[in-house]
C-alpha cells in the first residue's frame, strides 16, 4: 500500500498542463474542488468526470496512475458509502435485512459522497504530477505575497508546505525498506484482521521518526551551509508569467462552472 502513495510525486514528462503556470494550476486546483462540491445531483458528476478525464489526457498522465492514488484511500472511500447506506434515512425502502434497511436516499447519499471523495481525491493529485516542487513553492509563495502586507510569511509557508509534500514519497520509501527489513526477521505485516494489522505497523513508528528527524536536521544544516536566508532578496531564474494557455485553462474551468450551475439557473 505503501508504493500506492502519489501525493508529492512528479511525473516529467512535457505537457500542455507540465506547461501550464504554477499559480494557474494551483488556482484550478482550488476551482476544480469548489465546482465538485457544487454538484447536487448525480447526474451533474459526469461533466466533472468528462473535465477530469481530458485534463489526465492533456497532462499525459497514465490512467492507472491515477487509478492508482486511490488504492491508499480505499478503506475510506468504503466506509463512506456504507456509512451513508446503511445509516442513512429517507421515505423510501429499497430493501429490508432483518433489522437493518436501506433507504433510496440512503443509497444516493452514498452514491454522492463516494463519487465527490473520488472526484476529489483524483483531480487533486493532478496538481503535485504535473507540478515540481521547485515550481510549487514559487506559485504558492507568489500567490500568497499580498498577505506580506500583514506581515504574513508568505516564502516560509510555501517553503514548508512544499518540502512536506516533497518528503512523502522519500518518508513512504523509508517505511517501505523498514517493512521489509522487519518482514525478513519475522514480522508479520500482512494476516490478521484489521486491527491486528495496524497494530503490527506500530513498530514501524519509531525508526520512522528518528529517519524523519535525521533527514530533517540534514536539510537544515545543508540549507545554512547555503547560506539560506529566506525569500528577502531572492532572485529567481525563471519569472513566472501568465500565457495564452493558462487563459484558455480558466476559460475550461469557467464552462464547467456554468455547466454545474446551468440546472439551479433554470429551477
Amino acid at each position: 500500500m505503501l508504493r500506492d502513495i502519489t501525493l508529492g510525486q512528479y511525473y516529467p514528462v512535457d505537457s500542455p498542463v507540465h506547461r501550464l503556470d504554477p499559480r494557474a494550476k494551483i488556482l484550478l486546483a482550488f476551482l476544480y474542488i469548489i465546482g465538485v462540491f457544487l454538484v447536487k445531483d448525480l447526474f451533474m458528476y459526469l461533466p466533472v468526470l468528462l473535465y477530469l478525464a481530458m485534463a489526465t489526457w492533456l497532462a499525459r498522465l497514465p490512467f492507472p496512475m491515477m487509478a492508482k492514488s486511490l488504492k491508499p484511500m480505499r478503506i475510506l472511500i468504503v466506509f463512506t458509502f456504507i456509512l451513508n447506506l446503511f445509516f442513512g434515512t429517507g421515505s423510501r425502502e429499497l430493501l429490508r435485512l432483518g433489522s437493518i434497511v436501506i433507504w433510496e436516499e440512503g443509497l444516493l447519499n452514498a452514491l454522492h459522497f463516494t463519487f465527490r471523495l473520488i472526484l476529489l481525491v483524483t483531480g487533486s493529485s493532478i496538481l503535485t504530477l504535473t507540478t515540481p516542487p521547485v515550481t510549487l513553492t514559487d506559485g504558492l509563495e507568489r500567490l500568497a505575497s499580498p498577505l506580506r502586507v500583514i506581515r504574513f510569511p508568505a516564502h516560509e509557508m510555501a517553503m514548508m508546505m512544499t518540502i512536506a509534500l516533497r518528503f512523502i514519497p522519500t518518508l513512504t520509501e523509508e517505511a517501505d525498506k523498514i517493512m521489509k527489513a522487519q518482514t525478513a526477521r519475522g514480522a508479520d505485516f500482512e494476516t490478521g484482521n484489521l486491527m491486528a494489522r495496524a497494530r503490527a505497523m506500530i513498530p514501524l513508528l519509531v525508526p520512522l521518526f528518528i529517519s524523519a528527524f535525521r533527514r530533517a536536521g540534514d536539510l537544515a544544516m545543508a540549507m545554512e551551509a547555503r547560506c539560506y536566508r529566506g525569500g528577502e532578496g531572492r532572485t529567481r531564474l525563471h519569472v513566472l508569467k501568465f500565457s495564452r494557455r493558462d487563459l484558455i485553462a480558466f476559460l475550461s474551468m469557467a464552462g464547467l462552472f456554468i455547466i454545474l450551475l446551468l440546472p439551479g439557473i433554470l429551477k
